[in-house]
């Protein structure tokens, strides 16, 4: 008779609200994780696009100082292309094989480093960034003069 009793008069009213306030953190969090390990992605595939533009843009100049003012310039014009902005950003090319001799092979490099944050994704009190370094290699054509 109790239990017939408890059955009529039992009450599930708020337990899917209950649920949901259990369930809604831990769900948050890995939606989170999964948007900053995409823009980690994302970003890593710019900079590594621009490290290519850079060293392929050194290694069709004449000069080194063109090379290098060439390398900076396609790095920065392919990062503002792909629409990343880096809370600190490094470019450094080794132009070193325009020192080697005219019918030698020699390579330029060129190294970029950018410290991607995270505040712009969610708003301003997201924390953290991420430092990522990517370099890539080009040949200098081995019969061409290099000054």
């Amino acid at each position: 008779m109790i239990r017939a009793w408890l059955r009529r008069h039992r009450n599930d009213r708020g337990s899917a609200a209950v649920e949901a306030a259990v369930l809604a953190p831990p769900l948050l969090l890995l939606v989170g994780f999964a948007i900053v390990g995409g823009r980690i992605q994302v970003a890593g595939g710019a900079i590594e696009h621009a490290a290519h533009d850079a060293a392929r843009a050194a290694s069709i100049s004449r000069t080194k100082g063109e090379a290098y003012h060439n390398a900076l310039v396609a790095a920065d014009a392919t990062l503002s292309q792909q629409g990343l902005h880096c809370a600190s950003l490094a470019v450094v090319p080794n132009l070193a094989g325009f020192d080697v001799p005219v019918g030698q092979p020699a390579t330029v490099s060129v190294s970029i480093t950018c410290v991607v944050s995270f505040s712009d994704l969610v708003g301003d009190g997201m924390p953290g960034s991420k430092t990522l370094t990517v370099s890539f290699v080009s040949a200098l054509d081995t019969f061409r003069t290099r000054t």
